[in-house]
């Protein structure tokens, strides 16, 4: 009985050293990949320094919600970059609907509020990988989560990451490297459970002073089959 147990304890500890070898395996890759590693350095170098240009600019934002392509709500917001962070102001703000007497229609309407606080939500989430965040980048890079994609473009480089802001996510980045800005990201991602897809698109386009921005948003809650088009323009320096 002892041998047995030493036996099952012994293959354990040599399954353990194995699959710390085999990450440990990836990460001195990755960490003797100069390539990558340069590429990685040069996005949040310029994301960094395009940050800070865009603190400088308030401008609009147009928010469309719709449901199977339905137009649900469309609001309008003024932005403006406080402490790293989107402050927005909605514009001409709608009065709250006065009650409805009918059940149908109260039915409705709650229908209606809970679709908008989703694709308020989902919108709140896309946002957060269209701005790229250094320390999820490094954690990503040195698990080994990140990958050149091939056959790119010429004069961009392509970026696969996985698990960078959730478990088992996907982001597929694209940077410019002459202009040094990112042209476009999209991501397979989820809300609170990897049932709740969401998908990602994100185009960018610069500013005369070449301050790079996201120009248009799609997301999509691929279970609700609702979608939220965002918009930005209208680009003025601070006053």
């Amino acid at each position: 009985m002892h041998n047995r147990l030493g036996r099952g304890i012994t293959k354990a500890m040599r399954m353990a050293a194995a699959t710390c070898a085999m990450f440990c395996s990836i990460a001195q890759t990755q960490a003797q990949n100069p390539a990558l590693q340069e590429k990685l350095a040069a996005i949040k170098q310029a994301s960094a320094a395009n940050k800070q240009a865009l603190a400088r600019y308030t401008w609009l934002e147009q928010q469309t919600i719709s449901l199977k392509g339905d137009v649900k709500k469309t609001q309008q917001f003024q932005v403006q970059m406080v402490n790293g962070q989107q402050q927005k102001t909605e514009l001409n703000p709608q009065p709250p609907a006065q009650p409805s007497r009918g059940l149908k229609e109260r039915i409705i309407e709650k229908k209606t509020e809970e679709l908008v606080a989703y694709g308020q939500q989902i919108g709140a989430l896309a946002k957060q990988y269209a701005q790229t965040d250094p320390q999820a980048l490094q954690q990503a890079f040195q698990q080994g989560n990140i990958s050149m994609q091939p056959n790119g473009s010429a004069g961009t480089v392509g970026l696969i990451i996985k698990s960078y802001l959730k478990p088992n996510d996907s982001v597929t980045l694209v940077f410019g490297e002459q202009n040094k800005a990112l042209q476009s990201v999209k991501v397979a991602t989820y809300l609170t459970d990897p049932s709740d897809a969401v998908t990602v698109a994100v185009q960018y386009a610069k500013l005369p002073d070449g301050t790079n921005h996201v120009a248009t948003m799609q997301v999509n809650g691929v279970t609700k089959q609702l979608g939220v088009a965002i918009q930005n323009s209208n680009y003025q320096p601070k006053q």
